[in-house]
């Protein structure tokens, strides 16, 4: 017998991850670096300083579009894992049957479309409920973002679902368990690291999301992302390396922690 195809034992296979993980990892490097500039510039050291990240705690805009944005995610990722968690169970938890393939393609549908395609949609439907209700406040980004990450919710709690072993449920309804208590009791513990993964993924997903929130916002809904880019319209300083830098270092905290508890679900 031939020897097993590793692909880590491919000639160049280790130049090429190097230098796609230096293509990946440099810029962050560069904008968390800069983030302490004394200066002015994003292009010239002259010394480190707190001094952007002072600015940007002290600078309402950044304070409000940041709260704006977490206010959003927060909404939109649990609507959405709500939602994707009932789908999931709805596609997985049942023996396969005609337009099942359907029904995935529907739910996954953003993932296929442009976001752009998705974007203009939405604000020809939200336009035309803000001039028949008059009704302009954050609302419509709530619910722009929650139909957005559905299917990123969803992927990976189908994906816990579908390494489930339906056996335990049924073993459950066989000891006279209702499909509530058996749901309680044994799919959702065992569900719960996807559930958190899909929470985790929309919740990010959302927070940086600009093409959607760009074309769905009334005026004075800036979130972070969207304020971000009007700046680059304007006079760029480190001001937004800082504000990078904090959320960055937030988004590795969110992930680390749903990792601890993901595993520690995992080893009960």
């Amino acid at each position: 017998m031939g020897s097993r195809f590793d692909i880590r034992r491919q000639t160049g296979f280790t130049a090429i991850a190097m230098v796609c993980f230096f293509a990946l990892y440099l810029p962050i490097i560069t904008v968390v670096v800069y983030a302490f500039n004394a200066g002015s510039s994003i292009a010239i050291w002259e010394g480190v300083s707190l001094r952007w990240f002072y600015q940007a705690w002290n600078n309402n805009q950044v304070v409000d579009a940041s709260i704006r944005s977490l206010q959003i995610a927060s909404v939109a990722a649990t609507i959405a894992t709500i939602v994707a968690t009932m789908a999931a169970l709805a596609t997985t938890r049942t023996k396969p049957y005609p337009g099942l393939g359907f029904k995935y393609a529907f739910i996954n549908q953003p993932l296929m479309v442009p976001e752009i395609v998705t974007a203009v949609a939405l604000l020809i439907f939200f336009s035309r409920i803000k001039i028949w209700t008059g009704y302009s406040g954050l609302g419509y980004l709530m619910a722009a973002h929650t139909a957005f990450c559905i299917p990123f919710a969803y992927l990976p709690i189908r994906a816990r679902l579908e390494n489930m072993d339906l056996t335990l449920e049924i073993a459950a309804a066989d000891l006279y368990a209702t499909p509530w208590k058996a749901f309680r009791r044994v799919t959702f513990p065992l569900l719960w690291p996807g559930i958190l993964a899909g929470l985790m993924l929309a919740f990010v997903i959302s927070l940086d999301d600009v093409v959607i929130t760009e074309f769905v916002k009334s005026g004075g809904q800036d979130t972070l992302p969207t304020y971000m880019l009007g700046q680059f319209r304007r006079v760029i300083t480190p001001e937004i390396n800082a504000i990078s830098t904090v959320f960055l270092l937030i988004s590795i905290l969110i992930v680390t922690v749903f990792f601890f508890i993901s595993r520690k679900k995992d080893q009960e």
